[in-house]
């Protein structure tokens, strides 16, 4: 990876009371990524969103994907953008 790092943003519906559910995949992909990642932003929105993309792409939709995801399937899908030859561990498994 060169230049700057890749910023993943995690838009979740405020009526839906998803921030807990979106605040833990950050802590998520945090653990996994560290230093990897220029950040994680939690965007408040509505209307049933929970959207995960990063810098701008979209990695996965909940109303597309047919739910919410997996922290393993969205780590696979984070690593495949932004690293990948990155090996994974246990998840790659």
């Amino acid at each position: 990876m060169s230049g700057a790092k890749p910023v993943v943003t995690i838009e979740y519906c405020t009526g839906c009371n998803w921030l807990l559910r979106a605040g833990w995949m950050a802590q998520e992909l945090l653990q996994s990524f560290g230093e990897d990642l220029g950040g994680v932003t939690l965007v408040p929105g509505y209307g049933g969103t929970y959207e995960v993309r990063v810098d701008g792409q979209l990695l996965w939709e909940r109303k597309r994907d047919g739910g919410f995801p997996e922290a393993k399937e969205l780590k696979k899908r984070l690593r495949d953008q932004i690293d990948p030859e990155r090996d994974m561990g246990h998840l790659d498994r």
